[in-house]
């Protein structure tokens, strides 16, 4: 049996904080601003996995209204669901993600956020694939204002 989940996340971007993305910080003027680190990879990840499972999704394991996980590193957060989705009897075949942002480019980083993530899932790094687009300067994302993740997974009953 095989199952998808898909993973969605927005954040907005304000100096002073680390640009996160699948747990590698990347060089930037500005980064996420949210209750954990912001990390909207790891955040989309973690939905898209636990959707498929029918697990439930990040809010429910980590409300940000629980001050527990305030500033908590979202890779633990991905660790912790992802303990969660093997448990329930599934593996991971294959993540495929998208990273929408202006600037700065994902391509020097992608080897490495696909290498950290993987690590996380306990999966080869040819099943994780991460791209950056932009939005051609339109709305927040394009202003730079935000950035925005996408994650699309396969899981195998295992």
């Amino acid at each position: 049996m095989f199952r998808i989940g898909i993973g969605k996340d927005l954040h907005r971007l304000v100096p002073g904080r680390p640009l996160l993305l699948g747990g590698v910080i990347v060089p930037s003027d500005r980064g996420e601003l949210g209750h954990s680190d912001g990390d909207a990879l790891a955040h989309a990840v973690t939905d898209a996995l636990l959707g498929a499972a029918a697990l439930g999704d990040i809010g429910e394991f980590f409300p940000p209204s629980d001050p527990a996980w305030k500033d908590a590193d979202s890779l633990i957060l991905l660790k912790t669901a992802f303990e969660k989705v093997r448990e329930a009897g599934w593996r991971l075949v294959n993540l495929d993600c998208v990273v929408i942002c202006e600037s700065p480019r994902l391509l020097p980083y992608r080897g490495t956020i696909r290498a950290s993530l993987a690590k996380v899932l306990g999966a080869d790094p040819e099943a994780v694939f991460v791209k950056g687009k932009t939005s051609e300067g339109l709305g927040p994302l394009g202003e730079g204002l935000a950035v925005e993740a996408l994650a699309v997974c396969l899981l195998e009953r295992g």
